[in-house]
């Protein structure tokens, strides 16, 4: 099969278009004939190896121990393991796997799977499960967000952030975006009730307002995100993209935050994402309503996957990019 490959941590410059085996899959994984794969920054983060504590981790020191780059997915069953009860080919599915998904067949742990809306293309189902649930888990398990409540949500054109702000008004949230003035249009259709422009204002420019901020934007201070919270409000720090050198990044506010908490009346919480059928099932339901649609910005072939990687990495993505097979 065909696969986008890397032998050593680099830039995009890495990563070739190869001819490679089949994946077998073990007894509770499924086979899945990959119709479309999502690009996250988590992509990124394991071509570079950077920060090096994505290696300090147990994705590989020296070099990535999986190859094969990708980890979001849609597509069809192709064959099961001997213990897998939830599916059998043909089936129609989306979630993620460990063995690559920029590839032409990946084999995918079956309770990282669920069965794909009939409404929902290739495309927007495999954008959806890491970006979709990090920001489930942020909106309602890590924020609590509650119907009536006030959130911002910082970085709302990208991929986890249009989700959570899609997510927050479900729940009935009155939502204010953070972006850039070329994607407010985005992010009001969207659903936000209100638009902040970070090159003209800064999030605490109206005081302590907001009962939920969820940061995916990962680069402002924590005591700058206090400000815009009120006195017993919550911050939810999805990923960490900027700042904190080569060994952590924007990932040393995950590890503040929560010591952070015990000294003010504010929650602060670092979201560490777990997909889970379950959760994908969930956010199947909402797009099905009609609540929730993926947005995607750009598609690529699987032989172009180097450019979707570099044109995410630049951060002008309004919504997800998708890789196609």
């Amino acid at each position: 099969m065909k696969a986008i490959v890397q032998d050593g941590y680099g830039s995009a410059d890495v990563l070739e278009l190869r001819d490679i085996d089949r994946p077998v899959p073990g007894d509770e994984e499924v086979l899945v004939a990959v119709r479309a794969a999502g690009v996250d920054p988590g992509v990124w983060h394991l071509m570079t190896g950077l920060p090096y504590l994505v290696r300090a981790m147990g994705f590989g020191l020296r070099r990535p121990k999986v190859a094969v780059r990708g980890r979001d997915l849609a597509g069809v069953v192709e064959a099961v393991g001997s213990r897998v009860t939830r599916f059998r080919p043909g089936d129609q599915v989306y979630g993620t796997c460990e063995s690559g998904s920029f590839a032409e067949y990946a084999a995918a742990p079956q309770r990282q799977l669920a069965r794909k809306p009939v409404g929902m293309s290739f495309e927007q189902a495999a954008v959806t499960p890491i970006s979709g649930v990090s920001a489930l888990q942020a909106v309602r398990d890590c924020g609590r967000v509650r119907p009536g409540q006030r959130v911002m949500v910082i970085g709302a054109a990208g991929g986890v952030g249009s989700f959570a702000v899609q997510i927050a008004k479900a729940v009935g949230a009155t939502v204010t975006g953070v972006c850039s003035a070329g994607k407010a249009d985005l992010v009001r259709s969207l659903g936000a009730d209100e638009i902040i422009d970070y090159t003209r204002d800064e999030i605490d420019r109206d005081g302590p307002r907001f009962e939920v901020v969820i940061d995916t934007a990962g680069n402002r201070r924590l005591r700058l995100l206090r400000r815009a919270l009120t006195a017993h409000g919550t911050l939810v720090l999805v990923g960490g993209e900027h700042g904190g050198g080569r060994a952590l990044a924007g990932f040393d506010r995950q590890f503040r935050a929560p010591v952070a908490s015990l000294f003010v009346g504010q929650r602060m919480r670092g979201l560490i994402a777990k997909e889970n059928a379950d959760d994908l099932e969930a956010l199947g339901r909402l797009i099905d309503s009609g609540a929730v649609t993926p947005v995607i910005d750009r598609t690529y072939a699987l032989a172009d996957a180097p450019d979707a990687i570099r044109y995410l990495a630049d951060g002008h993505a309004a919504g997800k990019v998708v890789v196609t097979i």
